[in-house]
């Protein structure tokens, strides 16, 4: 019978150490019994803690860092599907690139310097996969040491032998960089590089059952710093693969196939490619390695990331506070909307598009959308009245114009009972028709 977060605190050092990274030792024994988090992560557990609790304690999928200038976990999910709870690590979108490719350099500038901003959040490439592409070796360490130093990523290696694989890890160690295509024939000399120089493996083999087989062997050597290749075939073949180990580790404690992915995709079709990556992301995947380097592809599969590994239940939300857009004076009218993120990116760039120059006053309203946060009683004229107060805006502005969203036009007597000598105008209802609302109203 699992153990419940107080029976585990009580197995636990309570000396609330924040080594473990959480702030109590109740805070990580509750992690430790919902599976979010490994005993090995306390520094200070006991004997007995560790022969009681051992493996249960583990998470279903165990997690594993990715990187180590810019680190990323893989793996540590506890549920099927995101509604359950939510889903926590999200899978890892990295770029193949080729030791022979004549605009490498180039190729890795992109990559470093892609950013795309999305409701707040920057998302970037979380690392770039090398292939050894002929038979130079010392071409292949050379593409290998430009790209770690080019990048600051973790580096995945494709490096077609042993030798060549053992070769380019020294040149990554302490970067919790992936060797990758590791089999059964190589996997005792893989171990060693791997453990020598502090990175993961990413072990394959032509079947399921042969990967088990080395996912125990390394386990049972006390290594467990890697991640699953499943040698798939076709795009039917992965989906089934990937829901198979999942459910194995998640509803039966599967611990062989209890590990992250990885996966190379390359089909040849970019259209095949990105249907590829959407399943890999949708269906569990850990890392997916993209074959080329396309901004127009990433924002797709950023996007759907971003939304797909969104707690459904914490929305995201931006600080609550007054935002200046443009440049502000005395003069300029106030513009209040929520602090859902999504709500205040596209009122603030429709006020941007517009050319106004204004104050837009985001109240805290546990990230809901407009209507739902006046529903809940969070967007009243009593709460958007005291927080314009707390903010001191009567010191910021001589205007005394503020505008409510259109859909929530009955707060606007009690907003101006709450705030003696200021004017509520009601605004749209769409942000999109804030431009002709500012043109022929406000001005």
């Amino acid at each position: 019978m699992a153990l419940s977060g107080l029976q585990i605190q009580k197995l636990l050092p309570k000396t609330n150490c924040k080594e473990c990274g959480s702030n109590t030792c109740l805070a990580f024994a509750m992690k430790l019994a919902a599976k979010k988090a490994d005993l090995n992560e306390c520094p200070y557990a006991s004997e007995e803690a560790k022969s009681v609790l051992g493996a249960d304690s583990e998470p279903p999928v165990r997690p594993v860092t990715v990187g180590a200038a810019k680190p990323a976990r893989v793996g540590g999910e506890t549920v099927l599907y995101r509604h359950e709870k939510t889903f926590i690590n999200q899978t890892l979108i990295a770029i193949d690139v080729l030791d022979d490719d004549p605009d490498l350099t180039a190729k890795l500038a992109d990559i470093r310097d892609y950013r795309l901003e999305r409701v707040g959040e920057i998302l970037t490439v979380n690392a770039v996969s090398v292939t050894r592409h002929g038979a130079d070796e010392a071409r292949f360490l050379q593409a290998v040491k430009q790209t770690a130093e080019m990048t600051g990523l973790a580096v995945i290696l494709r490096a077609g032998s042993t030798s060549a694989a053992i070769a380019a890890a020294a040149l990554l160690k302490g970067t919790n960089s992936v060797i990758a295509d590791v089999q059964a024939e190589n996997l005792a000399e893989m171990r060693g590089a791997a453990v020598e120089n502090g990175l993961l493996l990413a072990i394959t083999a032509p079947d399921i059952d042969s990967l088990i087989v080395m996912s125990e062997t390394l386990k049972a050597d006390g290594f467990t710093n890697f991640v699953l290749q499943f040698d798939t075939r076709s795009l039917p073949e992965t989906y089934q693969t990937n829901i198979i180990a999942r459910r194995a580790a998640i509803r039966d404690n599967y611990k062989a196939l209890g590990y992250g992915t990885l996966r190379f995709i390359r089909t040849g079709n970019a259209m095949d490619d990105t249907v590829e990556a959407i399943t890999e992301i949708t269906k569990y995947g850990g890392i997916c390695v993209l074959p080329t380097f396309d901004p127009a592809q990433l924002v797709s599969l950023m996007t759907l990331r971003l939304n797909i590994y969104t707690d459904p239940q914490k929305p995201i939300q931006v600080e609550p506070k007054i935002y200046a857009i443009g440049e502000p004076d005395r003069n300029s009218p106030v513009f209040v909307t929520t602090n859902f993120s999504l709500t205040y990116f596209i009122v603030s760039g429709e006020l941007e598009n517009s050319g106004i120059s204004c104050w837009l006053a985001i109240p805290e309203c546990e990230g809901m959308s407009v209507l739902t946060a006046w529903a809940a009683g969070k967007f009243s004229g009593s709460h958007i009245a005291k927080f314009l107060k707390e903010m001191k805006i009567e010191e910021m502005v001589d205007s005394r114009r503020v505008v409510i969203p259109g859909y929530v036009s009955q707060i606007s007597g009690e907003l101006e009972e709450n705030l003696p000598g200021w004017t509520v105008l009601v605004g749209p209802q769409e942000a999109s028709d804030l431009e002709a609302f500012i043109k022929n109203i406000l001005k």
